[in-house]
């Protein structure tokens, strides 16, 4: 099984979770293949970020949606076309579960796999 993060990056946000206040996410979209199997997945993990140090990311606020599942292998196209739509699914994923990513807070520059 290969398991490669194709996008990640950490932005302030807002949520509360367990009775602690989170004020990072990191929003990732993942690539899981194995036997010809491809499956991409949108998640995103709210942290509790204190200060500018600390990126302790805790995953017990980890919300997670699969984009697509099928036979092959990476695709540049399809990520590509995920990526476009990223933003709207964390969106989703984060208001179901009382949470908000900021986008226009990065908190470190995006890193693709």
């Amino acid at each position: 099984m290969a398991t490669i993060n194709v996008y990640e990056q950490y932005f302030k946000a807002d949520m509360k979770a367990n009775g602690v206040k989170r004020r990072g996410a990191l929003v990732m979209l993942i690539s899981d293949s194995e036997a010809g199997q491809i499956r991409y997945e949108a998640a995103v993990t709210f942290f509790p970020h204190k200060n500018e140090e600390d990126y302790a990311v805790s995953y017990d606020a980890y919300f997670n949606k699969v984009l697509y599942e099928a036979k092959g292998r990476r695709s540049k196209k399809r990520e590509k076309e995920l990526l476009s739509g990223l933003h709207d699914e964390i969106d989703a994923l984060a208001k179901e579960n009382g949470g908000k990513v900021f986008w226009d807070k990065p908190l470190r520059e995006a890193r693709l796999g």
